[in-house]
């Protein structure tokens, strides 16, 4: 693995140049098939057993793209928090993620979640990473992959922020990276226990904890149907063995035309009135939701 290092022009009396950049590790190990890339962000200021945060790009992206986008302030977030980022990027045609195939919503599948899995397996040792404190998010494709990833691999996220993504396994399909038409359009409507059992299926016999799931949502999405909010909060609900009535509603939060339901401690939904697709990445009600920095 090669790290780079860019420092500008030579350095004045008092001045500061962050040196830290996005690096892509071109062998991180372990059993998966998909050919993932990996690229990790370690800022300057790095804490000792730091946090880490997976941020998983939408389709028609990479992560280098995704890193450079001004409404994903996860490596903003990084240099002020010093928690690391790892940035996956897809193998698969038009950037998108494989939430469809066998492989992908199975524990140890082969798939693409698989290959983000054994990116986190890497980083942890590699960059002292506690543990404890590995969280994953994500726009659309990379939302839809947050709740791969919280079903699959619940051994390893403590938390998830997803944005305009649905239900894991609800893009099923035949094929990798498959589109799934009826699920887009908000079409794929089912029990609270259905889904539930359809996350707990990605990993059968799995019995510890799982990552609290933070949900958001707009509106007026005509890319991914709002009605896939609240199969994702029955879902969740389900696999928390809490009811999908709200257990507590704050309006305007964290913005204006924002609404918070939580379900208990471990479900929180944010629907945002008026907002289409995705809903914006919202670095403090996520970074809160994660307990970050």
């Amino acid at each position: 693995m090669r790290f780079s290092r860019v420092f500008g022009a030579l350095m004045q009396p008092g001045s500061a140049v962050l040196a830290a950049t996005l690096t892509q590790v071109s062998n991180y190990g372990g059993s998966a098939t998909s050919k993932a890339q990996m690229w990790i962000y370690v800022p300057d200021n790095v804490k000792a057993n730091p946090a880490l945060v997976v941020v998983i790009h939408s389709c028609q992206s990479s992560a280098q793209t995704y890193f450079r986008n001004s409404l994903i302030p996860w490596a903003q977030g990084s240099d002020k928090g010093g928690y690391i980022t790892l940035w996956p990027s897809s193998p698969n045609s038009g950037g998108c993620w494989d939430v469809s195939s066998k492989s992908s919503l199975s524990h140890n599948g082969g798939g693409d979640s698989n290959a983000i899995a054994n990116m986190v397996t890497y980083a942890i040792p590699k960059y002292s990473v506690n543990p404890s404190r590995v969280y994953v998010t994500g726009g659309s494709s990379g939302a839809m992959m947050s709740n791969v990833l919280a079903a699959s691999y619940p051994e390893i996220f403590a938390a998830a922020s997803l944005y305009s993504g649905v239900a894991a396994g609800c893009f099923v399909g035949e094929g990798v990276a498959q589109w799934n038409s009826t699920c887009a359009r908000g079409q794929s409507i089912d029990t609270a226990e259905k889904w539930g059992d359809i996350a707990r299926a990605m990993y059968p016999g799995y019995s510890g904890t799982r990552p609290k799931m933070q949900i958001w949502h707009g509106s007026v999405d005509t890319t991914i149907s709002p009605n896939n909010y609240m199969e994702e909060i029955k879902q969740w609900t389900n696999v928390f063995g809490v009811s999908t009535t709200a257990t507590a509603e704050k309006a305007d939060y964290p913005e204006k035309n924002y609404k918070m339901s939580d379900y208990g401690p471990n479900v929180e939904g944010i629907y945002a009135t008026g907002v289409g697709h995705s809903v914006p990445a919202h670095l403090v009600a996520s970074e809160a939701w994660f307990g970050l920095p």
